[in-house]
This record gives C-alpha cells, sequence and structure tokens, in this order.
C-alpha cells in the first residue's frame, strides 16, 4: 500500500540537544515557510554528539507535539524513539494524539534504542541486541493494533494486551510507521513486516543497494511490495553557491574539528549530483541532519536550489 506517492521530500531532522525552544521554533517555522516537506526531532534524554555531553536535551515526544502544534502543514516525523523507554500501547496512544494535534501530519518512528548511557543513567533496562529486536518487533504489531482495531488483544513474551482499546485513533487511515536502522538480519526483517518508511543514513552507494536487495528479499519472504516501503536517507551538509564560498564553509567545518558523521560540502549542483544516484535507486526522502547553532545558509540553498533541481532531474530521467 502506498501511502505517500512519488513526490521527492526534502526534510530538516534536528536533534534536540544543547538549544532552546525559541531556537527550535524558529527552526521549524522558517522550514515551513522555506517548503520544506518534513521537520524531525530525535528521542534521546541527554546530548548524544558533540562537544557538550552534559548539556540540555529536550524529551523527544513530547517536543513532537509541540512541533506539530506550532506548523499547520509540514510533515512532523520521530527519527526515531526507543523500543525500551516506552511500553508501546503508551506509544501509541502518544503518536495518535499528536496525530490528531497536527491534523494528520504525524509519521512516528520506533528502532531498538542503542544509547547505553541513558539507560545506565536512568535505571532503564538495556537487554542485548536480540532481546530488544524481539520487543521492537513486538511492539510494531501493538501499536499497528492499537492504531487499526476497535479492541485489540496481545499475547507476546515482552508485551501482553487484554481487549485493549484506545481511542480517538488517528486521524490518518493508515498511520506512517517509520523505522530506523539497518541491521540486515532483523531490523531490515521488521521494516519488511511492519514498516512504512525506513530510515538510514547517508555513506556508500554500493551499501545503500546491498541493503535494497537484502530488504526486497525479505519483502518477498513475507509477501510485500518493497515499493511501498519508502526510503529515507539521512545527510549531513554544508553548501555554499560557489567554490571560493565552498572553500571558506569547508575550513569552517575542519575548525569545528572531529566529527562523527560524513559531511558532504559543495554547490547545490553538486549536491545534487551526489544525491541522484540514491534517488534513481529509491531514496525518496532526503532528510538533511542539522544541529545548533543552525546552517541558514544551507537550508535555503537546500530548499531552493537542491530539492526543486532534484525533483526535475528524477522526473525527466
Amino acid at each position: 500500500m502506498q501511502i505517500f506517492g512519488d513526490r521527492i521530500r526534502f526534510g530538516i531532522h534536528a536533534g534536540p540537544q544543547n538549544v532552546s525552544f525559541d531556537e527550535l521554533l524558529e527552526m521549524w517555522q522558517r522550514a515551513e515557510e522555506l517548503d520544506y516537506d518534513w521537520v524531525s526531532v530525535f528521542d534521546h534524554f541527554m546530548p548524544i554528539f558533540g562537544p557538550n555531553p552534559d548539556g540540555g536535551c529536550f524529551e523527544g515526544v513530547t517536543l513532537m507535539a509541540a512541533l506539530a502544534a506550532h506548523t499547520s502543514k509540514i510533515r512532523v516525523g520521530m527519527l526515531v524513539t526507543g523500543v525500551t523507554y516506552r511500553h508501546p500501547a503508551v506509544a501509541a496512544n502518544m503518536a495518535a494524539t499528536i496525530d490528531h494535534i497536527s491534523g494528520g501530519r504525524a509519521e512516528y518512528g520506533v528502532g531498538a534504542a542503542w544509547f547505553e548511557k541513558e539507560h545506565d543513567q536512568y535505571g532503564i533496562p538495556f537487554p542485548r541486541i536480540g532481546v530488544r529486536m524481539d520487543m521492537l518487533d513486538e511492539a510494531c504489531r501493538v501499536m499497528r493494533g492499537l492504531w487499526t482495531e476497535n479492541r485489540f488483544s496481545f499475547e507476546g513474551k515482552h508485551y501482553q494486551l487484554k481487549d485493549a482499546q484506545m481511542d480517538p485513533k488517528p486521524v490518518q487511515e493508515h498511520m506512517p510507521l517509520v523505522i530506523g536502522g539497518s541491521g540486515e538480519k532483523r531490523t531490515l526483517r521488521i521494516v519488511a513486516e511492519h514498516g512504512d518508511v525506513w530510515n538510514t543514513f547517508f555513506g556508500e552507494l554500493e551499501t545503500f543497494e546491498h541493503k535494497l536487495n537484502v530488504l526486497s528479499q525479505h519483502c518477498a519472504d513475507v509477501g510485500r511490495d518493497p515499493a511501498d516501503i519508502r526510503k529515507s536517507m539521512t545527510y549531513r551538509a554544508v553548501l555554499a553557491e560557489d567554490e571560493a564560498g565552498v572553500e571558506e564553509r569547508r575550513k569552517e567545518l575542519e575548525a569545528r574539528g572531529p566529527s562523527r558523521f560524513q559531511w558532504f560540502v559543495g554547490t547545490p549542483e553538486q549536491l545534487v549530483e551526489a544525491l541522484k544516484p540514491w534517488a534513481e535507486r529509491g531514496a525518496g526522502d532526503f532528510l538533511l541532519g542539522a544541529s545548533a547553532p543552525y546552517d541558514w545558509q544551507t537550508f535555503e540553498l537546500v530548499a531552493t536550489q537542491v530539492a526543486p533541481a532534484l525533483r526535475a532531474e528524477v522526473a525527466a530521467a
């Protein structure tokens, strides 16, 4: 079931760490003014990267609700909640409520969780990865069941529901479920069974192609068309109008010191050429990873030059 159409979507994914609420609000509303299709937050309780690991970090799901309330047309997303942090029945209710706040613009993401430091500090159990994957699979079933059935019962190893009610249902007839991660044995199998959107990170194109092949095989095993799953890619970029500007921006980036991210540094035209092979292989969402202080120049160049050019090139192919 295709629920998004063929339009290539561009978005901003901004983790809410080391930032004020006013700065986030300005970014969300400017993204909407620039006609981005999507803006999202992450789900952590403390910074996960950068020079200030002891800084502040807003809670993700309540912030997603604020995002929904302070915008009017942009899709609002979550990349992605940790399955260990909330019972999936609670998460299902939260997501449905946010869908109502947004008027049917929410896309809720879930993953197996990874940041052990949070679990240690908060006393949240952090089982081995195989157990967390089992939890993720069950959580997807619970959320979809509550979103779609008048009464829902479930008897799993980790979660049990007895004739559970959830009302109101999401505004959207089919609430999009985003699943993040690239593990071939379990994560992509869960994507094939439950995901509407699969989110991964920009990297080597050959790796993306390989993951697509693995996902297609899982889809064949469960009797699903892989084209029904939207492929979403998060990338980091610093852009300038010309080569002289690019060199200046490259120096700015290098001055920040080592980064855990792979960055693209170039002109809008060069970014179009870098993203085009991904779009040709089925990537439908291109989400610009961002953190405060925000790079307004790159935000504007992606929205005004990269997005229309890539859409035009793909449409003409």
